[in-house]
């Protein structure tokens, strides 16, 4: 034990003093010198600015660059991290007014160019600089027409230092999301400057190796994050769109990746119209984006029951949702969440059950409570999660210990739906596998269920509970035998019950909203193992 900690704090100073020779290297002078080899290109294709509608969440109101002053703000060292962030980024080029001074918005870039015109952590970063150069591009008609040949000559020049420096650095990145971003920004700067043997094919180059790494073999992201999931397509159908319009071919792999994601996004979203809860996602409004798809041809259909470890069975009234997948490999679990075989019910268009989100923010301690069992509609051992998070460097967690799912079966007919599947989160500690059945009868609005304690060794008594979390707007109230639950759902009425175990209401968290959280309440079975094979059946039916 003692060697493997010494060994561990060698490593760590070795890859620390690693990590301090390459600061000071791209600091240097030899840093800047390799990435300010340019060549006299010129900005041929200049991109439709509509194109990044699905992307860009722009102030629709118009504003003029004469209303602004910044041309100082460049030194401005107070700036908080997102407000730098997003100055830097140029993103709020969107929003200006095509009447605004080009000359004005050309000094502002200008003055930028001065003020950081060599590498710098803070405005070089990864998905910063990518922002940037999509903006800049994109925003010709201000940033770049009617300039004299001085100034254009410094934007391709700083256009081209910025790219070099992001083929060389974006493969380091910890961040697939930034590799992605920065990816469409060296396809646009190969497509804009006619760079077909350089910049376009360094960029195609990663995107492949972006697809490789980062889906599985239906073409659903490896982390099972929903967020991720539409990233991911509305980036691809960008990149796409660009190759289309500057009349470039669309390599085949392209489209084959819109057409998974596409597939997936359907069976995701477009079934209900409705957020679901699950693995990082959080409540979004994605009618716009749809109006995008449209605006653009693409239709995507899906007949299926289950996708990505997600099984969703519905009609024009009901829907019922469950996390029927393993955990992701480390590396893809930053924002996983324990909630394996939790569920969500639709009724009506409005959630009946739901599952409680995901506080995104990584520096609050509510994203580590997010990251648990109890925040979702599952079952909870002896206050244990499924799963086991580690911290890493960037104080951001991931899954240490996992869970795979050892059986799953789906039944849908007209007058009958089941799911049932069982996993191994708490085989290792207690020796047990959960097992949950869900069953739905359509005709009588009547949903069953049976989550089972299976013990396969050393059977001991544990408590266990079974949480079904509601939405903050929904109303509950025991009833005076104790017995059974009401639920009050907009006009509609269900009765809870359970035939064995303590049923009781708890007041919770609920982070359907980003990185906000408002109080919720939960009905839970409360108890204690009793035999190596224990069945707690609950059911849920409208009145």
């Amino acid at each position: 034990m003692i060697f493997k900690n010494l060994l561990n704090h060698v490593n760590n100073f070795f890859l620390l003093f690693i990590k301090k020779i390459r600061i000071l290297y791209l600091n240097s002078k030899i840093y800047n010198k390799k990435i300010s080899l340019t060549k006299d290109y010129t900005f041929e294709y200049k991109p439709s600015t509509s194109l990044l509608d699905c992307l860009i969440k722009y102030n629709k109101k118009k504003i003029k660059i004469e209303n602004y002053s910044l041309n100082t703000i460049w030194n401005n060292k107070n700036l908080k991290e997102k407000d730098y962030k997003n100055l830097h980024s140029f993103f709020w080029l969107f929003s200006l007014d095509l009447k605004s001074s080009k000359k004005d918005t050309q000094n502002i870039i200008l003055n930028w160019m001065e003020a950081n015109n060599r590498y710098n952590p803070k405005s070089w970063e990864i998905d910063i600089i990518s922002k940037r150069i999509i903006a800049w591009l994109s925003n010709s008609k201000l940033t770049y027409e009617d300039g004299n040949s001085n100034y254009k000559k410094k934007f391709n020049h700083t256009i081209q230092k910025q790219i070099n420096h992001l083929i060389n650095e974006i493969e380091k990145s910890e961040w697939v999301d930034d590799k992605m971003i920065g990816c469409a920004a060296i396809i646009l700067t190969g497509l804009s400057y006619q760079d077909k043997d350089g910049y376009l094919n360094s960029g195609l180059n990663l995107l492949k190796k972006i697809i490789k790494f980062s889906f599985d073999n239906d073409g659903f992201p490896k982390s099972r994050n929903i967020r991720q999931l539409n990233f991911y397509l509305k980036y691809f159908i960008l990149i796409r769109e660009w190759l289309k319009e500057s009349q470039s071919e669309i390599p085949e792999y392209i489209d084959e990746i819109i057409y998974y994601l596409g597939q997936a996004y359907t069976f995701i979203w477009q079934k209900n119209k409705k957020n679901i809860l699950f693995n990082g996602n959080q409540e979004t409004n994605n009618s716009e984006f749809d109006y995008y798809l449209e605006r653009l041809g693409y239709k995507f259909k899906n007949q299926n029951n289950e996708i990505g470890g997600y099984a969703i069975l519905n009609n024009k009234k009901m829907s019922l949702i469950m996390d029927i997948g393993s955990s992701p490999e480390k590396k893809f679990s930053s924002n996983y969440q324990s909630g394996a075989l939790s569920f969500e019910i639709i009724s009506n268009g409005k959630k009946l059950i739901c599952n409680s989100g995901y506080f995104q923010n990584f520096n609050h301690q509510l994203n580590e409570l997010s990251k648990s069992s109890a925040v979702h509609s599952t079952l909870i051992l002896d206050n244990r999660s499924s799963c086991k998070f580690t911290k890493t460097s960037n104080l951001n967690s991931k899954v240490l210990q996992g869970l795979k799912i050892t059986k799953k079966n789906i039944v849908f007919e007209k007058n009958y739906w089941k799911i049932n599947a069982a996993h191994d989160g708490y085989i290792k500690e207690y020796g047990i596998i959960h097992d949950r059945e869900i069953e739905f009868y359509p005709e009588q609005l009547k949903f069953i269920g049976h989550d089972k304690i299976i013990s396969k060794n050393n059977f001991k008594n544990i408590d266990f509970e079974i949480r079904f979390h509601l939405e903050p707007n929904i109303k509950v109230m025991k009833t005076q035998n104790n017995k059974s639950i009401l639920i009050e759902l907009d006009h509609e009425g269900w009765k809870f019950t359970c035939d064995k175990g303590d049923i009781n209401i708890d007041n919770g968290l609920y982070f359907g909203k980003k990185n906000s959280y408002t109080e919720n309440q939960n009905i839970f079975i409360s108890g204690m193992t009793q035999n190596k094979i224990q069945t707690i059946k609950w059911e849920l039916i409208k009145l």
